[in-house]
């Protein structure tokens, strides 16, 4: 489970959030919809860590991992994605070759391509952030934009991903301009002017 609890954040005399208040359970597709430069990503960086609220609270559970794409992934430029992922597990001793090969191969793209990450297009680096974010089994996973440059087929893969972390209970938070029929969510928010509301 995911708790908000009236998150406030400010960056400088400007307030981003004003009273953030959500809960995604386990098993949940949510949505989270605004305008750029909302605060849908400072939602993210606040849930992981990344910054600090000036008021409020996040709860997870205490067995709880979360795995995030947030704004532009970032990467090792000049190493492969394989090298990448390895590097990001490893991070947390949760490598897992095979897993990782078969997710690569999943969003057609090559294990063992040596190219350097930075020679990737925009839709094959989501791909990357995507996989990066659910490799070590999370069970919270946070999508900033995630379809964002990717082709029509990864599309697909995508949404078949999205059912599949929902029959294994995971609770996934899309934050996205983009809207997909086929994906059905069980919440729909949107974030205006700092504040959550469900549409």
């Amino acid at each position: 489970m995911l708790q908000l609890t009236h998150i406030k954040k400010s960056f400088k005399n400007k307030q981003v959030l004003q009273d953030v208040t959500m809960t995604a359970e386990a098993g949940e597709l949510v949505h989270i919809s605004g305008i750029n430069g909302s605060g849908k990503s400072t939602i993210f960086k606040i849930i992981t860590g990344l910054l600090k609220p000036d008021s409020g609270s996040v709860t997870i559970g205490k067995d709880d991992l979360i795995g995030a794409l947030i704004e532009n992934p970032e990467f090792l430029e000049y190493e492969s994605a394989m090298t990448n992922l390895h590097f990001l597990a490893n991070l947390n001793h949760r490598f897992n070759e095979e897993k990782v090969r078969a997710l690569l191969q999943y969003f057609e793209l090559d294990p063992d391509d040596q190219q350097a990450i930075a020679k990737y297009s925009v839709g094959m680096r989501q791909k990357v952030g995507i996989i990066q974010a659910v490799m070590e089994g999370q069970n919270i996973i946070l999508l900033d934009e995630p379809t964002r440059g990717i082709d029509q087929d990864s599309i697909g893969q995508f949404i078949a991903l999205l059912a599949k972390l929902k029959q294994e209970n995971k609770t996934v938070v899309v934050a996205s301009h983009d809207q997909i029929p086929e994906i059905k969510y069980d919440q729909y928010l949107k974030l205006k002017n700092g504040v959550i509301v469900n549409e």
